[in-house]
């Protein structure tokens, strides 16, 4: 059978090493020897020897899953083999976290990471209950995280001199360091996307970066567990 299908560039070719790499612009390849974590649902092909688990987000995180509608529901993957992780044709995108590090990220667009990494669920400072993406999930430790966007993300660099304002929505994520806080722009939410009224912005001041997405949030479909 001959057809461009079967090239080298969409063929899966054996791992190298154990973690996480790039499949595609599209999918993450993890080869797993021990334990790693993933969102639930974002798991399109394994081979080998690999068992997965339901894993809980603890009380935190299952009130806030009632108060939001939002959440982070992960599954442990476990033994020896390799799986491929994918979510709606999203772009991805792999980060390094190393010891110090802090990164700040919108649950909706993690896909799967390092058992060794340490994950909370916090609410963003000055943002209050005013809405589900103002809840995200804070990385630490050492490990990869594998991150999924909407289209290509923006990344802007925010100084004390030049704070950033983003869009509650379209926020991905931000690193450590920078302080948090509701910015309300009466004067131009008239004129934000075509008259829409929107007034309230994430402001995000310090030293640091901000991610953000091209589009706004879209609506979650419901999770199947």
């Amino acid at each position: 059978m001959k057809s461009d299908l079967f090239s080298s560039e969409h063929m899966a070719q054996p791992a190298h090493a154990p973690g996480m790499t790039l499949q595609n612009a599209k999918s993450v390849r993890y080869a797993v020897n021990g334990e790693m974590l993933a969102r639930q649902g974002a798991m399109i092909a394994y081979r080998g020897n690999l068992q997965f688990e339901r894993k809980g987000q603890g009380v935190g995180g299952m009130l806030k899953r009632a108060m939001t509608g939002e959440g982070l529901p992960l599954m442990a993957v476990r033994g020896q083999g390799e799986a491929w992780f994918a979510h709606e044709a999203q772009n991805c995108f792999i980060v390094d976290v190393e010891p110090g590090d802090v990164l700040t990220v919108n649950g909706r667009n993690v896909l799967c990471f390092d058992a060794t990494l340490s994950y909370e669920i916090k609410t963003v400072k000055g943002a209050g209950m005013t809405g589900g993406g103002l809840f995200n999930s804070v990385f630490t430790g050492a490990g990869q995280l594998g991150l999924m966007c909407e289209g290509s993300p923006l990344v802007i660099p925010v100084s004390p001199q030049q704070p950033v304002f983003v869009d509650t929505d379209a926020v991905v994520g931000w690193t450590a360091h920078l302080s948090t806080s509701l910015h309300r722009s009466q004067s131009v939410g008239s004129m934000i996307r075509g008259g829409s009224g929107e007034a309230v912005q994430l402001k995000l001041e310090g030293e640091g970066y901000v991610i953000v997405r091209p589009s706004e949030a879209t609506p979650q479909k419901p999770q199947q567990h």
